[in-house]
């Protein structure tokens, strides 16, 4: 039986697009000016979604090395060590990974680009690798080889 909208009975409930709470949960947390509690995530997002449902959310971002926590009392606190670029880039990484014919999958991405994105691409990858014959700053990471922007 298909869920119901909780304002209109009548009307199916949208259902989320792969990863999107995931992006909306890291958002929040990147607003916050400290380490947050769950608590505190579910309300920023409006209060919709049950308790358990945000710390699952963060446990899944936890074991994705996207977030940190720390035990404050009886609770955790979180914190995003990635931007939401970042999510998304480990999201390709994995299916990339995933893949026995690398090369392939590639090759089928790049001539699946708009000429925008392809040109970006190309910029992206003549500056990485510029930074690594220099041994300079790393333009797509930060010097630590975090996304730029992550928190430490």
């Amino acid at each position: 039986m298909a869920q119901r909208d909780r304002d209109d009975p009548q009307r199916p409930s949208r259902r989320r697009g792969q990863g999107e709470l995931e992006g909306q949960v890291l958002g929040a947390l990147r607003e916050a000016e400290a380490p947050v509690t769950a608590a505190w995530v579910r309300e920023r997002l409006g209060g919709d979604l049950a308790y358990t449902t945000v710390v699952t959310i963060l446990t899944r971002l936890l074991a994705k090395d996207v977030v940190a926590r720390e035990r404050r009392g009886r609770s955790f606190v979180w914190r995003p060590t990635a931007d939401v670029a970042g999510l998304a880039a480990l999201k390709m990484r994995r299916l990339l990974d995933g893949e026995s014919d690398r090369e392939a999958v590639l090759a089928s991405f790049v001539t699946a680009l708009p000429p925008d994105d392809e040109q970006a691409l190309r910029a992206l990858l003549e500056a990485a690798h510029a930074s690594d014959v220099t041994g300079g700053r790393d333009v797509v990471n930060g010097a630590d080889g975090t996304p730029d922007g992550a928190e430490d």
